[in-house]
This record gives C-alpha cells, structure tokens and sequence, in this order.
C-alpha cells in the first residue's frame, strides 16, 4: 500500500470519525436541552441514533490500526484477528441497531408497510457486509497460515543449506 494511499485513507477515516462525534456530541446536546420534554428526554431514536455511531467509530479505529499494521508489514499475523473480529461484531451490532430502528418505525408506516420491508431489506444488507467480512478473515487465516508455512520451509532450507 503506498503513501498516497493510506494518506488518503486514513484522511477520510479521521473526517468521518470527526464529524460522527460531532453528531454524537449534538445528538448528546439535543437529548439534554429539547425544550418540548422535561430533563434527560431519552427518546429511542436518539439513543439507538448514538449507539449506531458508536458502532461507526468502532470500525473506523479498528481499520486505522489495520492500515497501520499494513503499512508496517505485519497484517499478516494473529493480531489483525482481533481488529477484524471487532469489526464483524461492530458490524453485527449495527445491523441490530437498524433492526431496532425498524421496529420503531414500523407503527408509523401501516399505511405503507413497503418502507418497513425495505428498511428490514437494509438491515439484511448490513447482515450480509459482516458475512463479507467474515469472508475476508478466513481468507486472512489462510494468508496467515501460508506465511508460517512459508516461514517454516524457508528456515529447514536455511538449515539444509
């Protein structure tokens, strides 16, 4: 990966990241002063609005570490295991929280039932993005165990040599 490469990637994860904790922190703000409820209106939307991003910022700091670990050499090893299955996991709970989103929805669209059918088509979407993920990792795993694989054959040529 060159340097213009993951220069550009990782400014595009820090603007993402920034601006959704700048949501968070307005979503945070809107919560604790809406003049038409009384203190703390924890309204669901706004809550599982929070959670969502929250699972966007978990991905997001497990791709920046990914990328540093690319840049040093060193993706291939058991520790890029444990970013790839936080991001599955971030994943999985995104597609939860759109779930909830549904449901919370899907009262509102009884004259249209349609908007709930695609909304439950979305959450299946993210589903199928952990799935690809999951995908990526075993191909990670076989990756990794080429390379030891490798690592070894090349030390008992070392050592026949």
């Amino acid at each position: 990966m060159g340097r213009l490469t993951v220069g550009a990637l990782r400014a595009v994860l820090a603007v993402v990241f920034t601006g959704t904790v700048l949501v968070q922190a307005l979503m945070v703000w809107a919560l604790c002063t809406d003049p038409e409820r009384g203190s703390l209106p924890l309204t669901p939307l706004r809550l599982i609005t929070i959670v969502g991003l929250v699972t966007v910022q978990v991905v997001l700091v497990c791709i920046w570490r990914l990328v540093a670990m690319v840049r040093r050499g060193t993706v291939f090893s058991p520790a890029a295991f444990r970013y790839v299955n936080v991001v599955i996991g971030a994943i999985v709970a995104a597609a939860l929280v759109w779930f909830a989103v549904t449901i919370l929805n899907a009262p509102g669209q009884r004259a249209d039932p349609g908007v709930t059918v695609i909304m439950g088509g979305i959450g299946l979407a993210i589903l199928g993005v952990a799935l690809l993920v999951l995908l990526l990792r075993m191909l990670l795993a076989q990756a990794v165990a080429r390379d030891v694989e490798a690592a070894q054959l090349q030390a008992e040529l070392d050592e026949v040599i």
